[in-house]
């Protein structure tokens, strides 16, 4: 696994083209937008309201979804420890830039940063379509650097005792962290849980929302 603690940093990055900020079907699309948008098919703000949707909801709703049952399963959580890959596909979630995961759980002790240093590797089938913030040089470079202002960043202060461990995503391992499970959710459905599990807290960069934000 890569990995940085605090201000080291290594890097052994294998991602395809080097340099590439997307992948091909991704700049396929991006093509075919820029054509169906200048030939007046499609409008840009139906194309990008389309995007957000995929971005911030339904994404990330399957990995709310893993999250959930790691939460409420304890024989499922040990599952992803062993084989994150297999265990996700045991709900449906499998294809491209999801082959090869890794769950890393948050603690009190210990809080987890995903970044991809060099481009933007990032695990579609849980987590939908990367943000923009995630492929921008600032935090690739930031995250690595000092990534308690990064939280900082996202509004979000540990305890100077809790250890923040960075986690350099690569096209052989990609990262899906297991926030810490809210106090006062014991006896939850998963459906209630999920909904206190956000894109950004499986990155790393917020926390789970407060039992209160429940849907």
């Amino acid at each position: 696994m890569t990995q940085h603690d605090d201000h080291h940093h290594h890097h052994d990055h294998a991602h395809g083209e080097a340099g590439s900020e997307l992948p091909d079907i991704a700049l396929r699309v991006r093509a075919l937008e820029t054509i169906l948008s200048e030939k007046g098919y499609v409008q840009p703000g139906v194309i990008d309201a389309i995007v957000e949707t995929y971005e911030t909801k339904i994404g990330p709703r399957n990995g709310a979804q893993v999250v959930a049952r790691a939460w409420s399963d304890p024989a499922y959580l040990e599952r992803l420890r062993q084989d994150a890959t297999a265990a996700i596909a045991e709900l449906g979630f499998v294809g491209r830039q999801g082959e090869h995961m890794v769950v890393v759980e948050n603690t009190p002790r210990q809080h987890n940063l995903v970044v991809c240093t060099l481009c933007s590797c990032y695990p579609w089938p849980v987590l939908g379509l990367p943000p923009v913030w995630y492929k921008s040089a600032p935090y690739r470079a930031k995250a690595v650097i000092d990534p308690r202002g990064v939280l900082a960043d996202f509004g979000v202060a540990l305890p100077a005792e809790t250890a923040i461990r960075v986690w350099d995503s690569t096209a052989e391992l990609r990262y899906l962290v297991i926030p810490m499970r809210p106090a006062g959710t014991d006896g939850w459905s998963e459906e209630r849980l999920a909904s206190l599990v956000t894109r950004d807290s499986m990155i790393g960069t917020s926390l789970a929302l407060p039992a209160g934000d429940a849907a």
